[in-house]
Order: C-alpha cells, then structure tokens, then sequence
C-alpha cells in the first residue's frame, strides 16, 4: 500500500471533510470573482476608452461606471429568471 491510500497508523486527518469543503467554496468564489473583475475590466475598458491617457475624462468615467454596474446586475436577472422559469 502507498501513502496515499490509508493513512499511516497513529497518524490523524488534519482536516476534516467539512473544513476542506469550505475551503474549497473560499477558493472557488476567490476565483470567480477574480475572474469576473478581469472580464468585466477588459470589456469595460474596450467599450469606453477611447483615447487612454492619464486621467479618465467625465463621459468614460460614466460610461465605465454603468457598464460596471450593468455587469454586476446581470447575474441577479438571469438568476431570478431561471427561478421564475423553474417555478
């Protein structure tokens, strides 16, 4: 038998199943949203800048903040018709 498929004679689990699941949830929701704020930055920022300088002027600042704002409702919507769908 290997290391791996029993554990070795007085030796105890570090962590139990719970903890590592929760763990995992962490990491998982870590990810999406470290992916989420990527996407919604690349997308956001190919919409409304369109000449990078050192400062934002009023009009991309707006337009950047409802584009923001638009991404950050969208998964609420389509959640809330899915349930409504399922129902």
């Amino acid at each position: 038998m290997d290391s791996f498929s029993s554990p070795s004679v007085g030796s105890s689990p570090k962590f139990s199943t719970e903890d590592l699941m929760g763990q995992l949830k962490v990491q998982l929701a870590q990810a999406y949203a470290e992916e989420f704020l990527e996407t919604v930055r690349g997308k956001c920022f190919e919409k409304c800048i369109t000449k990078p300088g050192s400062s934002l002027s009023g009009s991309e600042s707006s337009c950047i903040s409802r584009c923001v704002d638009r991404y950050i409702e969208a998964p609420g919507i389509i959640g809330r018709a899915l349930f409504n769908a399922q129902r």
